[in-house]
């Protein structure tokens, strides 16, 4: 298999950029993108670090990201699986990029930029869902918003389609990774309510 190693070999075999894809980069967050961020509950964490690249969807009952000003997005960071993976990426490396998602629009957004962490309580307190805070709080300084090519779900058909049944479950990998000892059917029926109290 025949590798590409330099950057000419690799920028020769495709055109030009669509002029588009240029234009439509903002610096900072602009009304319109700032209106889409805000009416997306769902995107994809991507970070780097001394380990290595990470990927994290995020979801929320409302608005994913808030939008503190034109140049600042804030994510709270609720209960999940401890792994903190990300995390310790923002804390070692800070780059950032965040796709989000709205169902039944086949448009994605992406905000690259640098991110730290912060406990500050006032912060973390704003994001309360009763006595629930998230334990951090990720601060992003926007760099670059844009939308990206909607290709890539209009090919996969992605809010059309239903096939759930057609992968495994969690239930079946764990107990696979497991031999058994975790996992299964049990766990793929239980794993919506038993995560109710988990939720925030």
């Amino acid at each position: 298999m025949r590798t590409l190693k330099t950057m000419e070999e690799l920028t020769n075999l495709y055109p030009e950029a669509v002029p588009a894809s240029i234009m439509k980069v903002a610096k900072q967050l602009t009304p319109l993108y700032r209106d889409w961020i805000e009416g997306s509950r769902f995107c994809i964490l991507s970070t780097v670090g001394a380990d290595g690249v990470h990927g994290s969807p995020r979801g929320d009952d409302g608005p994913v990201v808030r939008v503190k000003d034109s140049n600042t997005a804030l994510i709270p960071d609720w209960r999940g699986n401890n792994r903190l993976d990300c995390l310790r990426d923002i804390v070692e490396d800070g780059r950032i990029a965040i796709l989000f998602m709205v169902p039944g629009s086949n448009t994605t957004v992406r905000i690259n930029g640098q991110a730290v962490l912060t406990d500050d309580l006032q912060l973390r307190e704003s994001f309360a869902r009763k006595s629930i805070l998230p334990t951090t709080v990720i601060v992003i300084a926007v760099e670059e918003v844009y939308t990206q090519c909607a290709k890539a779900l209009i090919r996969s058909g992605l809010w059309s389609r239903n096939d759930k049944d057609t992968v495994p479950t969690v239930g079946q990998i764990m107990a696979d990774m497991s031999d058994g000892e975790y996992g299964g059917a049990e766990y793929d029926a239980n794993y919506e309510e038993n995560a109710k109290p988990r939720m925030w």
